[in-house]
Formats: C-alpha cells, sequence, structure tokens
C-alpha cells in the first residue's frame, strides 16, 4: 500500500482546443497476468479524448487537408469505417466545423453508430453481405457525387505519418537509455505499425516488431497480393478473408498504409490469434488489471502473451492498446456480463436488513 497520499501537480498548461490533448498516452506496467520472465507494458490508446488511437490519423487528415488546401472550409467530410477513425473524425470535424459524413457496415457496434452521431455526423449504413468493401465504395461514390473530401485512411500517407511523428517518438522517449525487446501491435489501417516501424527499425534495430491478425481472415499470412486500383485503394475483397469479431481488425483487404510495411520488411514475426482469445484476453485485462479496452486491444495482447511464452528471460515488451471498452457493449465483448444481481450479489444485498429489494 502506498505509504501516502496520491498528488498531482497539473500539467502546467491549458489547452487551446481538445484536439491538442490527443497523444502522449501512458504506458502502463502489466502486473498480475504478465508471465514472470518478462516486462510486459501496455500503451493505452484509450486515454485519447476520442478514446482510441484513431484520433491521431484522424486530426492528421483533417489539418494535412486544410494545410495543402485540399480541403476547403466548410466542404463536407466522407469516410468509410468501422467506428473508431468515425468517432474520431466526427470529434475533428466538431472541433473545427466540418460536417461529417460516415459509411459503415451494419456490422458493426450500434455503440459506435450513436457516438458518431452524438459528435455531430451522419451515419450511413451498408449491407454488411458487401463487408468492407461496400462500404468503402459507397464513400467514394458520395465523395465523387456531391464534391466532398474523402478522408482515404487506408491509403493516405497522412495516417502512417502521425504514427512517426508521434506515437513512435513517445515510444523512443519513455524507454530511452531502456531495454525494449518487442513491441506488439494488431493493423486496421496499418497506420500504427507503419509508422512505429520507420522510426524503430533506424532508432532501435535491436527491437522486433510482432504484427498480429484474426487467425480466421488472416490476410497477410495468406502471402496472397491485393488487388489495387489506381490509387493505391482495393480493387475488390481479399480471398482469404472471413468474419470475425475484432471490430476494426483487418477489413476485406489489404490496406496501402499497411503495404509498406509488407514491402518494407518492418514486421519482424506475425501471430494469427483466435477471435474468441482476444475477448477472452480483454476480460482479463479488466478484471485483473483494471485496464478496460476493447476486442482488438484483448486480442493484440493475446498475440504478446503467445509471444512472451517464447521470449528470453528478462525480455521487455510493449503492447498497443487500440481502444476502449464501451463502445462493445452490444458485442460478444459484453456476452454473458449480467444486468441483473446474481445469486452471490443477491446474498451480499441479503445479509443486512437496510434496503431490500423484492
Amino acid at each position: 500500500m502506498p505509504a501516502t497520499i496520491r498528488t498531482t501537480a497539473g500539467r502546467g498548461r491549458r489547452y487551446d482546443s481538445v484536439l491538442d490533448t490527443i497523444g502522449d498516452t501512458p504506458v502502463v506496467r502489466i502486473n498480475r497476468i504478465a508471465p514472470d520472465h518478462v516486462t510486459v507494458y501496455v500503451k493505452v490508446e484509450a486515454f485519447n479524448p476520442g478514446a482510441s488511437v484513431k484520433d491521431r490519423l484522424a486530426v492528421n487528415i483533417i489539418e494535412a487537408a486544410e494545410r495543402e488546401g485540399r480541403l476547403k472550409p466548410g466542404q463536407t467530410v466522407v469516410e468509410a469505417t468501422s467506428g473508431n477513425t468515425g468517432i474520431g473524425l466526427a470529434m475533428v470535424c466538431a472541433a473545427k466545423g466540418y460536417p461529417l459524413v460516415v459509411t459503415m457496415a451494419d456490422s458493426f457496434s450500434v455503440e459506435r453508430r450513436r457516438l458518431m452521431r452524438m459528435l455531430g455526423a451522419r451515419v450511413v449504413l451498408t449491407p454488411r453481405a458487401d463487408k468492407a468493401m461496400g462500404m468503402y465504395r459507397k464513400a467514394v461514390e458520395l465523395a465523387e457525387k456531391n464534391g466532398w473530401f474523402l478522408a482515404r485512411q487506408f491509403e493516405t500517407k497522412d495516417n502512417a505519418d502521425i504514427h512517426e511523428a508521434t506515437t513512435a517518438r513517445e515510444i523512443l522517449a519513455d524507454f530511452e537509455g531502456e531495454r525494449l525487446d518487442y513491441i506488439v501491435t494488431g493493423y486496421g489501417t496499418g497506420g500504427t505499425v507503419t509508422g512505429i516501424g520507420r522510426v524503430i527499425r533506424q532508432a532501435r534495430p535491436e527491437t522486433r516488431i510482432i504484427l498480429t491478425e484474426p487467425a480466421n481472415a488472416a490476410l497477410v499470412d495468406s502471402g496472397t497480393a491485393q488487388a489495387r486500383d489506381a490509387e493505391g485503394g482495393p480493387a475488390s475483397g481479399h480471398p482469404a478473408w472471413q468474419p470475425h469479431p475484432i471490430q476494426g481488425w483487418t477489413p476485406d483487404f489489404i490496406p496501402l498504409v499497411l503495404q509498406e510495411t509488407l514491402d518494407k520488411g518492418f514486421h519482424d514475426a506475425l501471430i494469427p490469434v483466435p477471435g474468441p482469445e482476444g475477448i477472452a484476453w480483454s476480460r482479463r485485462l479488466a478484471a485483473e488489471e483494471g485496464i478496460f479496452v476493447g476486442i482488438s486491444a484483448g486480442a493484440t495482447f493475446a498475440a504478446a502473451m503467445r509471444a512472451a511464452a517464447e521470449a528470453a528471460p528478462g525480455s521487455v515488451m510493449l503492447v498497443m492498446l487500440p481502444d476502449t471498452g464501451e463502445r462493445y457493449l452490444s458485442t460478444p465483448l459484453f456476452e454473458g456480463i449480467a444486468e441483473d444481481m446474481s445469486e452471490e450479489e443477491r446474498e451480499i444485498m441479503r445479509s443486512t436488513p437496510g434496503y431490500q429489494l423484492g
């Protein structure tokens, strides 16, 4: 137990916008569920104001387009998303005054739709049978028809650039002069691994980067190349993709942003993870470490635990945790988590005479 009460000193600054609070997310040690022979840290991206790593790319996509004159004042922004990028863009567009239209397959959690609408976005749903390609093509059609700004998270250089400029630099600063043997991350667009890879390969060549993807949608592991259109976008869905519960991971195509990692060899190993295993680790992170995250974070941690089992004693590992758990209430992550009291909870309630329920 701490000998003294915790204190804080403030950040020593005030912020002009919520967008200025993006980044500088904490690295936290795992104390109870990591193997004894490995020191495991997690980078908790839920501390971003929109509660996910995608806040980083959202703000950079918009601000880079502003700087370069590609986005006009008041112009509508449109993007295809499984949710977190849409939430990040909705926050950025709300703060800057841009209308936003999001296209999203109707298979993704309803919490995501409501969060984006709460932030002022309009959400256009596409049939789940059309998968990610369906929502992607709808966003392209809407941009072309209406002259809207298409964010292009899966292709734009602005995605990996922000991780090169922020996420990777934060990691270097947090482990300066100290051992760091592994970084483990999944991919949705590939921006995190590509941006980190550009920096870590040069600054910390001894650090191994572990990439992970769903076991039943192992696009990278399949070795099958992605068909692309003239702008680098997907020309068709990838044949190795199957439906999986890890929302935010692995659309039914290999994004162009991720292709840089594959072409330049930024990752040292690939560990596919079954969806149920990711859910189990998400629950353990919450119940045993107090770190409340989504399914993709649990799946990344699952891959890390597989890597840790074979790591040398004394190894140090950093695991990227992309988002919070609250946007998964209607998903399998919360299956079996009761709303009503269990019998054990009723016994606790009955153990004292006051405030008895019927």
